[in-house]
């Protein structure tokens, strides 16, 4: 199997420790240790943790833990991995052969996209619709894409990198299709509970018998360095799914799971989630400020739930070619949209402390300005 290099992941990796400022991460600013464990019976649980091999599929209580958050939902239920990526990765290996056809939700996080191909499907793309200041769902083009070619269905609510969420119709009306065509469906749902107005997105789960939904602590959680992911399926789904877990990281960390058990904690977790929210609210308004006050450079709908907003720019240059100055010109970083398929558009994060947002903004707008000005420079010379 040959695989095309994740150059979304690879761009971030490469260019994340070498830039001042860092608008490319998606999560909230992360928090420290001493805050998941502030209280002494919590600290001294946590140095009393034996260095051991865990239960591979995680722990009793930590799948219990996440089984909580799906109702009906049995730790049989649930395989925990490293980070979402991996229950990613696991469910494609498993259920994508050769010749068949994955259909796809874009703009989208890309990783599913290259790993299909890899693994030999087609794969479909299924483009959400932006209808003035909204991304859609849209099931009636669903419903011609499927097929009974269809192995899997793939979409993220919300959505990454619009920061879109679809509400529980949508989502019934994907199961259906899929179910008529015997596909299954795998949800990804990273950013589920990261929403600005505290309403927690529908989730896929319980929405049929081909069900996957795979999440982590990374983004709303603001617990990315802990690489807790997991998958929520059929018992017999997580069971064939572990078998393939066997063969790639084989178990959490010790020191994961138990900070994860920690995490998930009803209170605590009630807490982080609002303290995600905290900061979203906090800064999105920063952010929706600085795209206004650019005199219709930027056209962009706000995110329904993520630290990020998907904004399209009217300036003749290509995503890539401008981060690429942005970063060499002014040491931000910012994903552009050729990374999702989408040229034209940059992803900013707006996840970190106030003051250094604020101060990355500003470096945007003095190398977006100088763009402009180079733009259109070269294009009076052309004219000339």
């Amino acid at each position: 199997m040959r695989i095309e290099r994740f150059e979304l992941e690879r761009f971030q990796s490469t260019y994340e420790n070498d830039v001042a400022f860092n608008l490319a991460e998606s999560g909230v600013q992360p928090l420290q240790l001493g805050e998941l464990v502030s209280d002494t019976p919590s600290r001294e649980a946590l140095l009393a943790e034996t260095l051991r091999y865990t239960q591979t599929n995680g722990t009793p209580p930590l799948r219990a833990a996440i089984a909580a958050i799906y109702p009906g939902a049995t730790p049989d239920h649930v395989l925990v991995t490293n980070g979402g990526s991996e229950a990613n990765y696991l469910a494609a290996w498993h259920l994508v052969e050769p010749g068949d056809e994955v259909v796809m939700m874009t703009p989208n996080y890309t990783q599913l996209w290259s790993l299909a191909g890899a693994f030999g499907a087609r794969v479909i793309a299924w483009p959400l619709v932006q209808s003035g200041e909204r991304w859609h769902i849209d099931v009636d083009a669903l419903e011609r894409l499927v097929t009974s070619r269809t192995r899997l269905v793939i979409v993220c609510n919300p959505n990454n990198p619009t920061g879109a969420r679809f509400a529980a119709a949508d989502l019934d009306r994907i199961a259906a299709v899929a179910d008529r065509n015997g596909a299954w469906v795998l949800a990804d749902e990273i950013y589920r509970g990261a929403e600005r107005d505290g309403r927690e997105t529908a989730s896929m789960w319980g929405r049929g018998e081909r069900v996957i939904v795979t999440s982590g602590l990374s983004k709303a959680y603001g617990l990315p360095g802990l690489r807790v992911g997991w998958v929520a399926a059929p018992p017999a789904l997580v069971e064939a799914l572990w078998a393939y877990h066997d063969y790639t990281t084989i178990a959490p960390g010790a020191l994961s799971d138990a900070l994860a058990r920690r995490a998930l904690e009803p209170e605590r977790r009630a807490q982080l989630l609002a303290r995600t929210r905290g900061i979203l609210n906090h800064n999105f308004p920063i952010v929706a400020s600085w795209l206004d006050g650019h005199g219709g450079l930027f056209t962009y709908a706000a995110p329904d739930a993520g630290a990020i907003v998907f904004a399209r720019y009217h300036h003749p240059i290509n995503s890539t070619e401008l981060t690429a100055k942005l970063r060499q010109m002014q040491s931000v970083l910012v994903v552009p949209g050729d990374h999702f398929g989408l040229d034209g558009y940059l992803r900013l994060g707006f996840g970190e402390e106030t003051e250094y947002l604020r101060r990355a903004l500003t470096r945007v707008a003095d190398g977006i300005a100088d763009c402009g000005l180079r733009i259109a420079d070269s294009l009076r010379n052309a004219e000339i």
